[in-house]
C-alpha cells in the first residue's frame, strides 16, 4: 500500500473551500502544512491580517478546520509567533506556524521540533525575516515493517528576495541538525516545505550529506506557485528524498488551486 504525503503552504486558509475539498478527496497519510492559523479567542470564522495597507483574509482556526476533516489523524501544531489579527476593528490574538497531520495507523516513534531561525515570538509577529521552525516525525509502517521520517520546514522570508544570505545558511545548518535528531541513517527520509529558496541555493548542497535529492527540479517543474501569486520568481516549495524512498508518483499539483502555492504530492511504496 502506498504512503501518500502532501506538503503545502496553506496561506492561512485564504482559498478555504477548494482547500478543504482537496484534502478530503486526497486523504493524505501525512500532511505537512505551513502558514497555519489558530485563534482561540475568535468569534468569527474569518479574520484579517494587516501589515500597513496590506490586508489578507485568514481562517481564524485553520488548524482546527483541518483536524475536523481528518479526524483519524494524530496532529501537531507548532507555532512560531503569536500576534494580532482583526475581526472588524476588534483585535484578536492569533498563533501562526506549522501543522503536521499523521494517520493514526502510522505510530510516531520519533519526533524533533525546533527553531531554524530566531525564536518564538509571544508578543507580535516580529520584524522580517521572521522566526521559522522545522518539525520532523519518524513513523513506523506496519505494512513494510520499516520506519520513514518526514521533516517539514517553512523557510524564512527575506524582503530582499530568495537568494542565499548568512541567515539562510544558518537556517540550513539548523535544519540539518533537526534532521539528525529524528532520522535514523539507512531509513527513508523526506524533507519538504515552502523553503523560500532558489534552486541553486547552498542549502541543497548542505542537505546532500544526507543523500537528499529534490524532486521538484529533478522532474522538470519550474513553477510551484498558482495564479493567486502574480509575481515573478515561481520557485518556493521543494520536496527532497533519499535514494531509498521508492517513489511511485510525484506531482506539483496545478489543479485544483488551493493556495497561492501548489501542493506537492508524493506517493511512495
Amino acid at each position: 500500500m502506498s504512503l501518500r504525503i502532501i506538503s503545502l503552504n496553506a496561506w492561512g486558509g485564504r482559498v478555504y473551500e477548494p482547500l478543504m475539498r482537496y484534502l478530503r478527496h486526497t486523504d493524505p497519510d501525512v500532511l505537512c502544512l505551513q502558514e497555519v492559523t489558530r485563534s482561540l479567542d475568535a468569534v468569527s470564522d474569518w479574520l484579517v491580517y494587516r501589515d500597513g495597507t496590506f490586508e489578507l483574509p485568514q481562517r481564524a482556526n485553520l488548524y482546527e478546520d483541518v483536524k475536523a476533516i481528518l479526524p483519524r489523524h494524530e496532529t501537531t501544531f507548532a507555532p512560531v509567533a503569536r500576534g494580532t489579527l482583526f475581526e472588524g476593528e476588534r483585535e484578536v490574538t492569533s498563533e501562526f506556524g506549522l501543522g503536521t497531520f499523521v494517520r493514526g495507523t502510522l505510530p510516531v516513534i520519533g519526533q524533533a521540533l525546533d527553531f531554524v531561525h530566531s525564536q518564538f515570538s509571544a508578543d507580535g509577529w516580529g520584524a522580517h525575516p521572521r522566526s521559522r521552525n522545522a518539525h520532523g516525525i519518524r513513523m513506523f509502517r506496519y505494512e513494510t515493517g520499516s520506519a520513514v521520517t518526514v521533516v517539514q520546514m517553512h523557510g524564512l522570508r527575506d524582503l530582499a528576495g530568495k537568494g542565499d544570505t548568512p541567515a539562510r545558511l544558518a537556517q540550513a545548518h539548523a535544519l540539518a541538525t533537526s534532521i539528525e535528531k529524528v532520522w535514523q541513517p539507512g531509513e527513508p527520509l523526506v524533507v519538504c516545505g515552502d523553503l523560500n529558496l532558489l534552486p541553486d541555493s547552498e542549502t541543497f548542497s548542505i542537505l546532500k550529506r544526507f543523500g537528499l535529492t529534490d524532486l521538484v527540479t529533478a522532474h522538470g517543474f519550474t513553477d510551484t506557485r498558482t495564479s493567486w501569486y502574480p509575481k515573478e520568481g515561481r520557485y518556493a516549495d521543494y520536496l527532497l528524498v533519499t535514494p531509498d524512498v521508492k517513489v511511485e508518483n510525484f506531482d506539483v499539483v496545478a489543479d485544483p488551486e488551493v493556495s497561492d502555492h501548489r501542493a506537492l504530492l508524493l506517493e511512495i511504496a
